[in-house]
């Protein structure tokens, strides 16, 4: 057994990833303050083939060395798009009968486990803030509301370690498996 060098990865040039049929994801960032989550966002969008992500608020944008760092060129692979209001973006999203899923811990969550996403559907994923979370008026506009368990004792994670963690949940019950 050998590690695989670069040039035997076959990987997509950005043009080609542009044109590829895209796993039914948005991401919608909603004021994230770490430019190195950001960037994470990014790197993880463009593993999975994800349609698009949103930077609301206060989430910086690209270009800016400090999301580069950690994107490492995905910023020019994915398609994104700055909307300042995330609750204004969630309604239109909500109009184009796109499922809103958020990923916070509240009463009444469904747990992680048993969230099966539909088959041709799409879903925006909101991510909020490090500190505060998802804001507390976007749960009436949720189509759900998923916790992912996990037992640390501040009770939180990157949000970066989260949307990976929900983005390959996803696009293994939504691609891999049918």
């Amino acid at each position: 057994m050998r590690k695989l060098k670069n040039s035997e990865l076959e990987r997509l040039s950005v043009q080609e990833f542009k044109l590829s049929a895209k796993t039914p994801l948005i991401i919608v960032l909603d004021n994230i303050r770490s430019l190195n989550n950001i960037g994470s966002v990014f790197r993880t969008c463009d593993a999975f083939l994800i349609e698009k992500i949103y930077l609301c608020g206060i989430t910086a944008k690209p270009p800016h060395k400090d999301i580069h760092k950690t994107a490492l060129g995905s910023t020019d692979s994915v398609t994104w798009e700055y909307i300042e209001d995330t609750l204004e973006l969630v309604e239109r999203l909500k109009a184009k009968n796109i499922k809103i899923v958020s990923v916070e811990q509240t009463e009444n969550a469904t747990m992680l486990n048993d969230f099966t996403p539909q088959q041709q559907t799409t879903y925006a994923i909101v991510f909020g803030n490090e500190v505060k979370g998802v804001s507390q008026y976007f749960f009436n506009a949720c189509y759900i509301v998923v916790f992912i368990p996990h037992f640390v004792t501040k009770h939180s994670l990157y949000i970066s370690f989260f949307a990976v963690l929900f983005i390959c949940y996803l696009f293994i019950m939504l691609i891999l498996l049918f």
